[in-house]
């Protein structure tokens, strides 16, 4: 089967093709809001500007024809609203236009199966860390998630990107605050763990008064450093709990190199396996859409063209409900 996939959650339009487990193509191409953070609006505007030159060139990429594909998965949420809704209808036109087979894909559920596809996981405890998620997950027997933990606030991504703005850096967002605090000194920050949940809200308080008077670069290697400590206590947590061997790291958050070696000795300590796939792969990205949306397709079979609407508070503990 070749599977079409469409992401569209949040910043980045992306279109991927895969076949049987294998990429073909997978391009990116994401919205930068400097400053000002994600503007809906702007973003349903990137996303409609660009679909067209993104799906030529996932098509030329992958040296196929929209008549060669079969199925086409799309995002189906969670995420923002506006620039979600783009992807949604995108696919649905070229669904009913080309007569193709479709179905809608659960954002975190495809970040999972990417990870553990790249890492040749198979059944790990999952923390799956984005701009609006931060999440323990456990496989079932019947191949459904259940959240053991997450923030109670705000996602670990929101909280970066929030502080960038706070600071009025140019480029707000988190890859950019961890080249600054790549340079830092720890400052004194809170830290706020409840049993396998987190909060992130106080810390973002504290560190946005922090930062008036104290170095902007020791403010954000505090902030990232307590974040990412209070991560992987939950996480160390959950593994003990679980009794689980192996350790996949997920989503944008996942990128973050500081962050791999915290949980890297962690696991190393406990005896875990770990396991992170490329950036590629874990930043938003159309292939992760089509690698899952064939595995739903196998268990689940086409949805309804009435069905495809987005959702955009689709949770992965959902996924049993919106499928059936």
């Amino acid at each position: 089967m070749t599977v079409l996939g469409i992401e569209s959650t949040a910043h980045t339009l992306s279109i991927g093709i895969s076949k049987q487990g294998r990429i073909l193509s997978n391009v990116i191409d994401m919205y930068s809001g400097g400053s000002e953070g994600l503007i809906p609006r702007k973003l349903a505007d990137h996303h409609s500007n660009v679909f067209s030159s993104v799906l030529l060139e996932a098509l030329t990429g992958a040296k196929l024809s929209m008549n060669d594909i079969d199925l086409i998965a799309f995002s189906q949420g969670p995420g923002i609203g506006a620039p979600l809704s783009v992807g949604v209808s995108a696919a649905k036109y070229l669904a009913l236009v080309y007569g193709k087979k479709i179905i809608g894909v659960n954002h975190p559920y495809a970040h999972v199966k990417i990870g553990e596809h790249c890492c040749k996981m198979r059944d790990p405890l999952v923390l799956y860390l984005s701009g609006g998620n931060t999440q323990i997950l456990e496989q079932m027997a019947n191949g459904h998630y259940i959240v053991l933990g997450e923030t109670l606030d705000i996602g670990i991504g929101n909280l970066f990107d929030t502080f960038a703005r706070a600071i009025k850096m140019e480029n707000a967002h988190g890859s950019a605050l961890a080249k600054l605090a790549e340079n830092g000194n720890y400052i004194p920050l809170p830290y706020t763990v409840k049993g396998m949940n987190l909060v992130f809200s106080g810390l973002l308080t504290s560190a946005e008064k922090a930062a008036k008077k104290h170095s902007h670069l020791d403010v954000a290697c505090s902030l990232m450093e307590n974040a990412f400590a209070m991560t992987c206590e939950v996480t160390e947590r959950a593994l003990f709990l679980t009794k689980k061997k192996s350790l996949l790291v997920c989503g944008g958050v996942a990128q973050n190199r500081r962050l791999q070696e915290m949980l890297k000795i962690m696991c190393k300590e406990d005896n875990v396996k770990f396991g992170v796939a490329p950036d590629e792969y874990n930043r938003d990205n159309g292939a992760m859409i089509a690698y899952a949306g064939e595995l739903l397709y196998k268990k689940y079979g086409a949805m309804k063209i009435e069905k495809c609407d987005p959702i955009t508070n689709y949770r992965i503990d959902r996924m049993k409900e919106i499928l059936r």
